[in-house]
């Protein structure tokens, strides 16, 4: 039986990670939730407020037989803009910033490879931090699955959409 394992990024809002994640071969789910910050069990609407250092991010479980760490971190910089701090689009605070939250010692080299190498692709400095992940916090269920089950919301058809299109993971 394969070992799954976890990734877990922040790349603006969740509900379009969660979009983008899902749609990979060999991911077996993505749970929106909140990491990074300094308070236990924050809510959603206390993680906005940005006064507990969370963001908003996506813990992908994946079979590294089917697709490895460095694919995910592949598709982590071409799903969202990692040269701008704390903001994706109009989505504006340090809970939309780009984070990318190591599981364990192995992860953490691959990050800082793949940071480098992304580097070269992008006219401005990157701001993705690299941080071990000490606590990932579930998201309230209504954020779970958000595209799938929202997705003739206005916000689902004008920011998630394009970003899959422009992906081509529009399946």
């Amino acid at each position: 039986m394969t070992q799954m394992e976890k990734a877990t990024f922040g790349a603006g809002c969740f509900w379009c990670v969660e979009a983008v994640f899902e749609r990979l071969d060999g991911v077996s789910s993505v749970v929106a939730g909140y990491a990074g910050g300094n308070r236990p069990n924050p809510t959603y609407e206390q993680v906005c407020t940005g006064a507990t250092g969370h963001a908003e991010v996506a813990q992908i479980t994946f079979d590294p037989k089917k697709i490895s760490y460095e694919k995910l971190l592949d598709v982590f910089w071409k799903a969202h803009d990692p040269t701008t701090l704390n903001q994706q689009g109009a989505d504006r605070g340090t809970q939309y910033r780009s984070v990318i939250f190591y599981h364990d010692e192995k992860q953490k080299p691959a990050a800082e490879t793949s940071k480098r190498n992304a580097a070269k692709q992008f006219e401005d400095p990157i701001v993705t931090e690299i941080k071990p992940l000490d606590h990932f916090y579930e998201a309230e269920n209504y954020h779970q699955d958000y595209f799938k089950n929202n997705s003739n919301a206005p916000y689902c058809r004008f920011v998630i959409k394009p970003k899959l299109d422009k992906l081509h993971l529009d399946k």
